[in-house]
């Protein structure tokens, strides 16, 4: 059985410099493959500095004795957060290796193929949506990169079109076979006077693109919304009032998730579908939001949740509650073959969300090989493992801080 001899770290600080890069590497010549995003010289800190400590010299094809381990020495002082993050990353690494040493897909090895392809939904980011590129390097929001750069006006820029020009977009998209959009018009209004209330001035504002999008292309568009968890029940109750003459697809983190009584009275006042949500971390959390009947889509995310190990749990257990699972990326590409490769082994999965623009833009300075998507649906990857291959390069860039802990 393979070895790991050595743990790899890079933060990809030209491309998205919140995505930390992980490669496993073993003594038979295997590398495994991950990422997670958000705080990545914590990752990398708790990486190499402890779980290092338990990896090198292990067995590397032992994921679930790794897991457990990791996992509960983490929950006495919070899981949620960078240990999760940590655990999630070298989880995707572990089962890449696992596919390459006996020449499969992680499908097959979570026991599919149960599908050749999956649909999508595009996520309306343009490209420099948590991304660097030229005009966004000076745009970033100060002290805070997580609202995103509305961009400007111009190919692949969904997050200005999702805006300004929406039934445009929403044509655009159906032209190339998707039929689902999420976009995220109330932001702007809890970033100017927060999310305890909003005012019907506001709210009339943000219905605007919705409703050009159903004056353009009718119900052939289906279209999420999303809140990231920027306002307070009341607010988040009008929003939905409002919302019920668009019929959405669903409504996503439109308050928080601290408290599932709260969030299962938000969908029983909306009257509308609830996503719940990659902001959940383990089991335990989703546990509670499917018994408390707070949602009517388990979203998940593979880089946040503890990896594929945690996320094909996670969605067996929205299985059975009858909750269709749909899973999370509009980060790194290694989120999205992870995706896809739990879509490919579980007929749970109704969506797999997707950036058409960081596919198109970014993705391949990070990757070797881009995920296929053909008429409105992502193929599952058939290559050994998750698919893909890290760029050598980004851990030979002295910018990307890199880091390498050895046996």
């Amino acid at each position: 059985m393979p070895k790991i001899v050595a743990i790899e770290t890079a933060i990809a600080s030209a491309v998205m410099p919140n995505l930390l890069l992980v490669r496993v590497h073993t003594d038979d010549g295997l590398v495994g493959n991950g990422e997670t995003y958000y705080t990545p010289h914590a990752v990398a800190a708790l990486i190499h500095d402890w779980m290092a400590e338990r990896l090198l010299g292990a067995e590397a094809t032992a994921i679930e004795a790794h897991w457990r381990f990791l996992y509960e020495r983490c929950t006495p002082f919070g899981h949620p957060g960078a240990e999760m993050r940590a655990l999630s990353a070298l989880d995707l690494c572990l089962w890449d290796i696992l596919g390459k040493s006996v020449n499969l897909p992680v499908h097959r090895l979570l026991g599919g193929p149960v599908r050749g392809s999956i649909p999508i939904y595009n996520t309306s980011g343009g490209p420099s949506y948590g991304a660097l590129t030229g005009q966004s390097v000076q745009a970033r929001h100060p002290g805070w990169p997580g609202y995103g750069d509305v961009g400007s006006p111009g190919p692949l820029q969904d997050h200005w079109s999702s805006l300004h020009d929406a039934g445009r977009l929403a044509e655009e998209l159906l032209a190339e076979g998707i039929s689902v959009m999420k976009l995220w018009p109330f932001d702007r209004a809890a970033h100017q006077r927060g999310g305890l209330h909003i005012s019907w001035a506001d709210l009339r504002e943000a219905m605007k693109p919705l409703e050009d999008i159903r004056n353009r292309v009718g119900m052939k568009m289906d279209i999420a919304i999303e809140g990231h968890a920027f306002f307070q029940l009341p607010a988040a109750l009008r929003i939905a009032e409002a919302l019920r003459e668009i019929k959405p697809l669903w409504l996503e983190d439109v308050l928080r998730v601290d408290h599932v009584g709260t969030l299962a009275t938000f969908r029983e006042r909306a009257q509308l579908p609830v996503a719940a949500s990659e902001m959940l971390l383990g089991r335990k959390e989703y546990l509670a939001v499917l018994q408390a009947q707070a949602c009517d889509y388990c979203m998940v995310d593979p880089t946040w949740n503890g990896g594929i190990s945690e996320s094909k749990r996670v969605i067996d257990l929205a299985q059975a509650y009858n909750i269709p699972a749909t899973i999370h990326d509009c980060t790194g590409p290694l989120t999205l073959f992870a995706g896809l490769q739990l879509a490919g082994a579980s007929t749970q999965v109704v969506f797999q969300e997707t950036v058409r623009a960081h596919i198109r833009s970014f993705y391949s300075r990070l990757v070797d090989n881009l995920p296929q998507i053909q008429d409105g649906q992502a193929l599952i990857p058939t290559q050994p493992g998750l698919g893909c291959n890290l760029q050598d390069g980004l851990f030979a860039d002295p910018a990307n801080q890199p880091r390498c802990s050895r046996l």
